[in-house]
């Protein structure tokens, strides 16, 4: 009898680790790259990760399980942003990554602020997000009114790499100043703000869904306010960069700031044609489906905006064959 115990314990224990070899061989883990901790990238990311994932072992989908694809495990990773994430997703080194729209197109044909560089011809679409704002943040009695007061200042553009750092020179550039006309500093998130409360820098730029989290940290803290991004400089950046359109920034979405007038562009997400079809095909459907919609509404002020409805809009790279199929059968695609 105890030789008879000992075998089908063997047996069990077999069965059993050749069982977790094949579920640990089944599980497919998928990357997004978002931007800093302290921004909308991040959150919205570990957001749609959630929305996407699909772990072993999760209750069904409708039963208070992920609707998310079958043995999937998705995860937000903080990076510099728009930039980095391009080149992280050409290399390898992501499956996708968050970009804003115009920093995508730039890449993927080698023209703008990417001119002279090889284009990212492997680069593609799964869906746009959301509207990023772009703010310029300064404290309320800093005399700065406008971006030509920036002149001679201390100003952070974000970290090369990053998005905001591409728009805040072509904002810039728009209002008859370069690099050069600043005293240029290359700080993100928290460290940004941090350096504005203790006098470091004058101002810095964010491009960032609202509300962005440091931001509304720091307004509750200290009295600030957003340049406005208008008049002829915004006129002339519009006019010439068709992704960038005229916008405003609520009264209220951080304390004691009154509606502002600045500049818009597009976030969407992005991701390598070299990655499965079936998969993204999956990973588009588990993103759009009616389940994932509670998600959305509850996990960040942004996901209500993140819509079927709009997730084709302003694209300008071409979708991954896997996403499209799935816009073509929800009918988004004529």
């Amino acid at each position: 009898m105890k030789r008879v115990s000992l075998k089908l314990g063997l047996g069990l224990a077999a069965l059993a680790l050749t069982s977790g070899v094949a579920l640990a061989q089944n599980i497919k883990f998928f990357t997004i790259g978002t931007g800093g901790t302290a921004y909308t990238y991040y959150p919205v990311g570990g957001m749609i990760a959630n929305a996407i994932s699909k772990p072993p072992g999760s209750r069904e989908c409708g039963k208070g399980g992920s609707c998310g694809v079958d043995n999937l495990i998705a995860s937000a990773v903080s990076s510099r942003g728009s930039v980095d994430n391009i080149n992280a997703i050409m290399s390898g080194l992501r499956n996708s990554g968050f970009a804003q729209s115009d920093v995508a197109y730039w890449a993927y044909t080698g023209t703008g602020t990417m001119e002279g560089k090889p284009p990212a011809k492997g680069l593609r679409t799964i869906a746009a997000l959301f509207d990023e704002h772009i703010h310029l943040v300064t404290k309320a009695d800093s005399g700065i009114n406008s971006i030509k007061d920036l002149k001679g200042k201390r100003v952070s553009l974000d970290e090369p790499g990053s998005g905001t750092y591409v728009d805040a020179k072509l904002i810039l550039e728009a209002n008859g100043l370069a690099v050069g006309d600043v005293t240029a500093e290359a700080l993100k998130g928290n460290a940004a703000v941090d350096a504005l409360k203790n006098g470091k820098i004058d101002a810095f730029f964010v491009v960032a869904g609202y509300p962005t989290g440091a931001i509304v940290d720091l307004a509750s803290s200290e009295k600030i306010k957003l340049v406005p991004i208008d008049g002829a400089g915004a006129k002339a950046l519009t006019s010439k960069y068709g992704f960038f359109s005229s916008s405003a920034i609520p009264a209220g979405t951080y304390e004691g700031v009154p509606e502002t007038t600045t500049v818009a562009v597009g976030a969407q997400w992005f991701t390598s044609d070299k990655e499965d079809a079936d998969l993204i095909y999956a990973i588009t459907k588990a993103l759009w489906n009616q389940e994932s919609r509670k998600l959305m509404d509850t996990g960040h002020a942004k996901g209500k905006s993140i819509t079927p409805d709009t997730a084709l809009a302003g694209v300008g790279v071409p979708l991954h064959a896997g996403a499209e199929r799935f816009y073509k059968e929800a009918g988004l695609i004529k």
